[in-house]
Formats: C-alpha cells, structure tokens, sequence
C-alpha cells in the first residue's frame, strides 16, 4: 500500500510564501505523474499542478507564474513552491500519486489579508 503525506500548509498573509512538501513511501519514479490538488470550502477539488516521470511541469491558469512544482527522486519527495499568495489560495492542497491515484490527507493553506 502506498502511503502519501504532504506537509508544510499554514496561515500566511497575502503576498507571502509557502513551501508544500509531499513524502510517498515508495519510489516517485514508478509514477506517469505526481500531482498537487486544491479544494476550497463547498468547492470542488481541482488539479493545480503537475510532475511527470521526464520532468516536465503543468499549471491551472490560475496559479501561473506563482507556483513552481518539483519532485526529488532519491528522497521520494514531491514539492510545491508557492509565491505571492492570494485569498483565493485558500484551500486543503492534497498530493496525488500516479493515475489511481493515491492521496494523501492534505494540508490546510490558508492565506489571510
């Protein structure tokens, strides 16, 4: 069974940073992608970004520019770098591992005034 936990979510003003890290108990290299979601209060879970086995990365619109995904294969860590935080980025951000996928808890962002 593969166990996935992120970790690093907390409170932060808008404009600031955070740094999400996402520990899996088994090779990353096993998976097509590794993914980070994103669900608001009475909202629906949505993709944000995306890792795939070669390297390349994808972004939602919405976070362009702000967020910066990357994984450490030797240490079977994935990451999420995010920058200039918004009120909208409020949010549980969950790690997704492979098509399956598997999840892990999340972690609670949340970004004040």
């Amino acid at each position: 069974q593969v166990q996935v936990a992120e970790s690093g979510g907390g409170l932060v003003q808008a404009g600031g940073s955070l740094r999400l890290s996402c520990s899996v108990s088994t090779s990353i290299f096993i998976f097509t992608t590794m993914d980070w979601y994103r669900q608001a209060p009475g909202k629906q879970r949505d993709l944000v970004a995306t890792l795939t086995r070669g390297g390349t990365a994808s972004y939602a619109d919405s976070v362009k520019g702000r967020f910066t995904i990357s994984g450490d294969n030797a240490k079977n860590m994935v990451y999420l770098e995010m920058n200039d935080l918004k009120l909208e980025d409020t949010a549980v951000y969950y790690c997704a591992a492979g098509t399956r996928p598997y999840w892990g808890q999340g972690t609670q962002v949340t970004v004040s005034s």
